[in-house]
């Protein structure tokens, strides 16, 4: 039995169905990330990944 996924939506993203924004899940040691409005195609990265690429994103925005 293949157990569904639960998608998590941004809080950025706002509240309704119609905002477009990016979801995440957790899977084992991967996390899936996906574009609401394009669902069918996800990004695999791994938790490292994801931190270093927030943290980068924190300082580029300064």
């Amino acid at each position: 039995m293949v157990t569904p996924i639960t998608w998590q939506k941004s809080s950025f993203s706002g509240s309704g169905d119609g905002n477009a924004c990016v979801e995440l899940t957790a899977t084992g040691s991967a996390i899936l990330l996906r574009e609401s409005d394009d669902p069918s195609t996800e990004l695999s990265t791994t938790p490292a990944q994801l931190r270093a690429l927030l943290a980068a994103a924190k300082l580029w925005r300064g």
